[in-house]
């Protein structure tokens, strides 16, 4: 028999990963000897009386059965003979009574053999038989002789317990074959009890995910299928096997049975087979998988350690696996691994004592696993030195400029708000002199001792950088004001003007030092580093002027200013629009405007859209802002129909996501009864439709079903895909400029041409953005485009202006003789 085994919880199938606890050894599990069977018993005594009781039974049993067989050699010898092989294979075909493989009961079903050897052998050299061909299957295949032992002795205490049930029931009048699928069901019992009493007395781990350690639905398949199976034999024993031919002997029957018992359980085996295969290839892919995308270095410690235990339980089936410092014991398997670069440790997977034996394919998917997370490593190793070398100025050690960006940028953008930072640029007055006067190799040992002594002077959570020949930057984060910066930068400066001897030489550097500090995150922190700059090169300025008040110069970054100055318009709805024309180029009249922001404050001067909207976000102040603009522009269209009915349109820009009912969808439905004789259209923009959810989608659908439209803006640009045109919902295509700059491209025309024909079958409009000349006008109308908009037609303009375009020249595409002015960005 086959007893409990115990595995990863909720693996019911061989495509489902494992999910084993930590892969580190069960602080209860007891090493394995020689003597498997010493896990049998809490105590020495135990252990010894079970070993002993199972070998007195082998003792007596077996010789016993030898004699009875020899006795009669001619009609016993052959049926004993298939008898052993029947059983040996219904012990290696186990089948298993909890849905978790390795950590719920398998049993195996020798039983069945017993119906058909009954009319030729007497009970005795029965039992004889069978605990002879498990012994001898148990030894082939684990080469343990206690689980050999102890299995053989289990089911020979089973088949006397079958014996005696069959014997009371067939006593008390009950009919053969009941009684025979009675006394079959106490065999199964009587053995699932025992295993499960041994692995209680053990204390096994048994994390099973909350699976049942009994499978209900599985036991009573099991017990049906065992009575069946027995009553069937039992019949076949008697009347014979349903074959051609008659005059069979009990030997022929006998045989027979067996053969059809052998066949049970090759199928049983195949199906196992078929089963662990897919089960072990699952393990070797995923598992590979796993290990091959582990993200950094770091993670060889814990985390590739305990992927490494979990692929391997996948491919495997274990019990427990774990990775330590010592090989696996008997009973275990083990392979060396290298996790941590001169640390050898060791891959162990354990099974129950009793649990099918591991397999030498089962040895070498471990290798192959300990194989790739090595590889891993090594790989991550190099990936490591590679970027560390990519990163790093070679003189000072210092990161150079490529990863001061990457680590301001993260930590501009991962600050909190009540976090400032501040950013140094320090440059080393007097450097290229220097180099004239007392050579390069004496210039290059300020410049390493410099960029220790500013490494010293800061704090472990700042970071300095060399970016130029003789140009250092440093930012300080975790601030709370101004003051603190400049108490940093002034140590800073006390450690490096020190005198410092190079041979004979002995130079007092001399720094100029520009401070930028930021009290909340900014929205291009390059202008950060700017401000910075431009500080220190006032002073080199000031310097040479023969003005050295001070080495340091603050800057007067606008990072607070320009928050407060957003926000402070935002609230007061002070954020003016200007009105773009978009026109037909089959009429040659305009039918839409376009609401753009145009910003020029008093102090700061023009600022972005991008920069507004950006900041608008960061502030909590992205919907407020958006709801604003399509008021605004709703009731300025209104006012430009009263001066020419032929507009009918006005697009406002909105990210997908605001289209949510809790943001913009409400808002947006309630504006659109309020100003029924315009259309208003929304348009997303590329980037944000990357990301739509079909619950979005469903909202684009119902607000196009309450007359809004919805136009996909910028389509050409490089974040575009053609996936696009048929995720979002939409009635409007606005194409970016950048597909129609050059249109004497044929591929700009065929490209055209095509979307135009798209949208005449997907029921779309188009519109070609950036048109800026009549020729470019004239080009698109012969290629079947039929709206346009860009400079060409009309700069952005503000209410009045628009109006009165309006009155003077009515809703004309093209206004005599207008002189284009591209406004700034």
């Amino acid at each position: 028999m086959a007893p409990l085994s115990q595995g990863a919880p909720g693996t019911d199938g061989p495509d489902q990963p494992h999910q084993i606890p930590p892969a580190r050894p069960h602080p209860r599990s007891t090493r394995v000897g020689s003597d498997c069977v010493s896990r049998i018993g809490v105590s020495g005594v135990l252990q010894r009386v079970a070993f002993g009781v199972f070998t007195a039974l082998g003792l007596v049993f077996i010789p016993g059965a030898f004699a009875i067989v020899l006795a009669e050699p001619a009609t016993r010898i052959v049926v004993a003979l298939f008898g052993a092989v029947c059983v040996a294979a219904l012990e290696i075909a186990w089948i298993r009574v909890g849905s978790v493989p390795h950590r719920t009961p398998a049993i195996s079903v020798p039983v069945l053999a017993v119906p058909a050897l009954a009319p030729v052998l007497p009970a005795q050299a029965i039992i004889g038989v069978l605990m002879l061909g498990i012994l001898v299957a148990l030894l082939l295949e684990s080469r343990r002789i206690g689980v050999s032992v102890y299995s053989a002795g289990l089911a020979g205490l089973g088949c006397m317990v079958y014996f005696l049930i069959d014997g009371l029931l067939t006593g008390m009048g009950v009919a053969t074959l009941p009684a025979v699928a009675a006394a079959s069901v106490g065999y199964v019992l009587l053995v699932l009890g025992l295993e499960v009493l041994r692995l209680r007395l053990i204390n096994a781990p048994a994390e099973r995910g909350r699976q049942p350690l009994i499978s209900a639905v599985r036991l009573s398949a099991l017990l049906g299928g065992v009575a069946a199976l027995t009553v069937f034999s039992a019949h076949w024993a008697v009347v014979g096997l349903p074959t051609p031919g008659v005059g069979r002997v009990p030997i022929e029957t006998a045989v027979g049975t067996l053969l059809g018992s052998v066949g049970v359980a090759l199928v049983l085996i195949v199906l196992r087979s078929v089963w662990d295969m897919r089960r072990r290839l699952s393990g070797l892919v995923v598992g590979s998988s796993m290990l091959s995308t582990m993200r950094s270095v770091d993670s060889v410690g814990d985390a590739l350690s305990e992927a490494l235990c979990t692929a391997a339980a996948t491919a495997v089936g274990v019990q427990s696996i774990a990775v330590q410092a010592g090989p696996a014991e008997p009973g275990a398997i083990g392979v060396p691994v290298t996790l941590t670069p001169g640390v050898r440790q060791f891959l162990v997977a354990r099974r129950d004592p009793m649990d099918g034996a591991f397999s030498s394919l089962d040895r070498r998917a471990l290798q192959a696993l300990a194989a790739t997370a090595e590889l891993a490593v090594q790989a991550r190793q190099n990936v490591a030195g590679l970027t560390a070398k990519a990163n790093t100025d070679s003189l000072t050690g210092l990161p150079n400029y490529g990863a001061f960006q990457e680590a301001l940028d993260t930590i501009n953008t991962t600050r909190s708000d009540a976090e400032s930072i501040a950013v140094l640029f320090v440059d080393l007055d007097g450097f290229k002199r220097l180099n004239d006067t007392h050579g390069h190799q004496t210039g290059d040992e300020v410049l390493r001792v410099l960029g220790q002594r500013l490494r010293q002077s800061v704090r472990p959570h700042d970071v300095v950088a060399r970016v130029g020949g003789d140009e250092f930057v440093i930012i300080l984060t975790r601030l709370a004001t101004l003051a603190e910066a400049k108490i940093i930068a002034e140590t800073m400066l006390d450690a490096c003007v020190t005198p410092l001897v190079v041979g004979a030489v002995t130079v007092t550097p001399s720094l100029s030092i520009g401070l930028a500090y930021s009290a909340l995150v900014e929205t291009d922190v390059a202008s950060l580093v700017h401000d910075a700059d431009h500080s220190m090169l006032l002073v080199k300025k000031n310097r040479r002027r023969g003005d050295c008040q001070s080495s340091i110069n603050v800057s007067g970054h606008r990072s607070s200013q320009f928050n407060d100055t957003v926000a402070e318009a935002i609230d007061e709805n002070q954020l003016p629009l200007a009105y773009q024309p978009i026109v037909s180029l089959v009429t040659g009249r305009i039918w839409a405007f376009e609401a753009l922001l145009r910003y020029v404050h008093p102090e700061l001067g023009s600022i972005s859209p991008p920069s507004l909207i950006e900041k608008a976000k960061s502030l909590g102040r992205f919907d407020q802002l958006t709801r604003q603009i399509a008021e605004t522009a709703l009731a300025a269209a209104a006012e430009f129909r009263l001066a020419e009915p032929g507009i009918v349109c006005m697009t406002i820009n909105v990210e997908a996501g605001q289209l949510a009912p809790e943001r913009l969808g409400r808002f947006v439905e309630d504006l659109n009864t309020r100003y029924p004789e315009i259309s208003l259209c929304l348009e997303l923009n590329e980037r944000s439709v990357a990301r739509v959810s079909t619950q979005i989608r469903e909202q684009a659908d119902r607000l196009r079903d309450l007359g809004i439209l919805i136009a996909l803006d910028d389509y050409g640009s490089e974040d575009s895909s053609v996936d696009s045109l048929v995720r979002v919902p939409m009635d409007i295509l606005k194409i970016d400029r950048s597909l129609v700059d050059d249109l004497d491209d044929i591929r700009q025309r065929e490209v055209l041409t095509a979307l135009q024909s798209f949208g005449d079958k997907l029921e779309y409009s188009m519109i070609v953005e950036g048109v800026e000349n009549e020729a470019m006008a004239e080009h698109l109308a012969r290629l079947g485009i039929r709206s346009a908009q860009g400079f060409h037609f009309g700069v952005p303009q503000g209410f009045a202006e628009t109006i009165d375009r309006l009155d003077e020249f009515g809703a004309k595409a093209v206004l005599p003789t207008q002189t284009v002015t591209v406004p700034p960005q």
